[in-house]
């Protein structure tokens, strides 16, 4: 029952610190703003069903991802053939169809097949190159393309984030669900109409010259383009041609934002690397009173006459702009382009007053259950009893302050965690107490009764709360949403009342003995 100094020091380290944590959680807004910025200011995050706002499920065109793959080998297949020399027939294909799954051609010589299979192998290894006759077909692998679809998820949810935190939402819940699908929690937020809008368009933007020997058309059905360029939907209606190679893209940009053209109307300022912006630099030094189309997801949002040689790597973007349009560009090009198209699947709104309902009914739900707990545990074990209780109190206080550094959704079925971790907070006081009525009924001094009691029970302890950790990670890891925060607050808080039943407790006996409180605790 002796403590040394170390761990006396760190016991109330760790109570002190949990008290800091957990503090923000009762304290107005206002307060915590005008906190200095060493103290702790993180709340608990409240999910949907408690909190009220959004929830919208994503698909991801994985189908857009394999077939961009496919078309970059496509490219690439074709400029190596020609410059090894290997003539190939007319009937290579310009695109290649998602449902393919591969990049078929013919050769015209079959006597450059083993040249061909060589350099056409050596352009992606995670192609595979058949040549029967002179067919041939280049198909990824399995595993290449999982890669890259997986990539393609962990990009777009990095967007995604990007582009719901640049609106000004709080604490939004962004997370993988399935292979091909993103799960998107916005709370407080009641219309997510601009969020969906802003998940809508890809955000591809490019930098292209305008083709001036084409003439602008209204209707692009049975037009053709001349070599080398594509006709594009124009800022103001219409059609006009411009030159498909981009001379500078959207991922040298280094920031957008608000601003203003000289007329003082919203619009959006820019800056590229200096890659982008030695780029720009030569193509408008060579250009020179010739018009360039910024291109948005293939569509011009503005096509101005280069006046002058554009240094520096700034720039602006002017048009038809509200504040909000202006914003939400903005917004676009700092998260950059998405990988792959997204699809809202599903969408539901929790209205605040439900959410409210929903605290109300878990508070209250944890406050009897807790309340009954601490009466019973009085009654039953007396002196002992209230040393479990103040273990229990202090059990609640660390569950809170650790939610709140973990930055993790609070759910219902979260509260449901929490009201379940008072009542097992308890079940290790429970075996303790009475392995010690054990030891003094069978003669046992009291001191030796509480050491016994302790030291005898801690085996039984340890693998129930093993058991339950391991039943929450395996619902943490299979479990979506709601079910995730149960197991986190159910991990939690039988991790922190480990430490409180078999540390704490025994802490505050030893205290009480060494200050001669009694020579026996009633129980």
């Amino acid at each position: 029952m002796t403590f040394p100094k170390w761990k006396e020091i760190l016991i109330a380290c760790i109570c002190a610190f949990g008290v800091l944590f957990a503090l923000p959680n009762i304290l107005p807004d206002s307060v915590i703003r005008n906190l200095p910025d060493f103290l702790p200011n993180k709340k608990v995050s409240l999910g949907l069903d408690l909190s009220g706002g959004s929830h919208l499920l994503l698909e991801v065109g994985l189908d857009v991802v394999e077939n961009d793959y496919l078309n970059q080998t496509l490219n690439a297949a074709r400029d190596t053939l020609r410059k090894e020399g290997v003539p190939y027939a007319s009937n290579f294909p310009r695109s290649v169809a998602a449902d393919q799954h591969a990049v078929e051609f013919d050769l015209k010589d079959t006597s450059k097949v083993a040249k061909a299979r060589t350099v056409l192998s050596q352009i992606d290894p995670d192609f595979k190159v058949t040549i029967t006759g002179a067919h041939v077909v280049m198909k990824p692998t399995e595993e290449a393309l999982k890669i890259r679809k997986a990539t393609a998820i962990e990009k777009s949810i990095a967007s995604v984030r990007k582009r719901v935190d640049d609106t000004g939402t709080r604490e939004p819940n962004i997370q993988a669900q399935g292979d091909d699908r993103i799960l998107l929690q916005i709370p407080g937020l009641q219309d997510p109409t601009r969020v969906k809008e802003l998940l809508g368009r890809t955000g591809k933007l490019s930098f292209h010259l305008v083709d001036e020997s084409a003439k602008e058309i209204s209707d692009k059905k049975d037009a053709v383009a001349p070599i080398g360029s594509m006709y594009v939907e124009s800022d103001h209606g219409g059609y006009i041609a411009v030159k498909k190679q981009a001379f500078v893209g959207g991922d040298t940009l280094t920031s957008a934002g608000l601003g203003q053209d000289e007329y003082g109307n919203p619009a959006v300022s820019f800056s590229f690397n200096r890659i982008g912006a030695k780029r720009v630099a030569e193509v408008t030094k060579a250009n020179l009173h010739k018009k360039f189309a910024i291109l948005l997801d293939n569509k011009a949002i503005s096509v101005p006459v280069i006046n002058g040689v554009i240094t520096g790597g700034n720039g602006i973007i002017s048009g038809n702009f509200t504040t909000e349009t202006a914003q939400d560009l903005a917004v676009l090009l700092k998260a950059g382009a998405l990988p792959a198209p997204l699809k809202v699947i599903e969408e539901r709104t929790v209205g605040p007053d439900l959410g409210a309902d929903s605290i109300h009914a878990g508070i209250l739900a944890t406050l009897i259950s807790g309340l009954l707990v601490l009466v019973f545990m009085y009654l039953w074990y007396s002196s002992f009893g209230m040393i479990a209780n103040i273990a229990v109190t202090v059990n609640i206080i660390l569950l809170i302050a650790g939610l709140s550094c973990l930055q993790a959704t609070l759910t219902l079925p979260g509260i449901a965690g929490i009201a379940l971790t008072i009542g097992t907070a308890v079940d290790a006081n429970v075996l303790i107490n009475e392995r010690i009525k054990e030891y003094i009924r069978k003669g046992e001094k009291f001191v030796k009764a509480v050491e016994k009691g302790y030291d005898l029970a801690l085996t039984s302890i340890v693998d129930t709360n093993l058991n339950t950790i391991i039943g929450m990670a395996f619902l943490y890891y299979f479990g979506t949403g709601p079910v995730k925060g149960f197991a986190i607050t159910t991990i939690l808080g039988t991790v922190i009342s480990f430490f409180t039943s078999t540390t704490l407790t025994r802490y505050i006996i030893s205290t009480l003995l060494k200050m001669k409180y009694a020579v026996k605790i009633p129980m």
